[in-house]
């Protein structure tokens, strides 16, 4: 501790570095199992979860790109070839929006909603073994 840290900044900056390391791991653990038995990787399974999520609302099955940037927390531009990748791939589709041509939907394939729950049950289970208290801490 530096002469100008008090023991609240101290215990701050060490849970910190725990969410950090905790965070780490759950992220290298689902991108390394998710990538060798179902072709995703971390981001890209996010965002197929929250297209079936929003598919499982009473509402329209296509959310917005800008909508869900601010979901999966990625940059408009990481977030569209992102969403380019997965298209390619024929897990999800592109929509222009009718009422705003300037907006584009993005929704998903049946492709796209089978290997959402094929990976589905591996993404929980990492999360169990990484995110839980008997998880390894720093």
């Amino acid at each position: 501790m530096t002469d100008l840290d008090t023991a609240s900044d101290a215990a701050h900056v060490v849970e910190w570095r725990a969410l950090l390391a905790r965070h780490a791991a759950a992220s290298c653990a689902l991108d390394r199992e998710l990538g060798e038995r179902h072709g995703l990787g971390m981001s890209e399974f996010e965002v197929l979860e929250r297209l079936w999520e929003d598919e499982h609302r009473e509402r329209e099955a296509a959310l917005r790109i800008q909508d869900l940037a601010c979901t999966v927390h990625l940059s408009q531009s990481a977030l569209s070839r992102l969403i380019g990748r997965l298209e390619k791939a024929g897990l999800v589709e592109r929509a222009m929006c009718e009422i705003d041509r300037r907006g584009i939907y993005v929704q998903l394939t049946e492709a796209g909603r089978t290997r959402y729950r094929e990976a589905r049950p591996l993404h929980r289970e990492v999360l169990a073994r990484t995110l839980t208290d008997g998880a390894p801490r720093p």
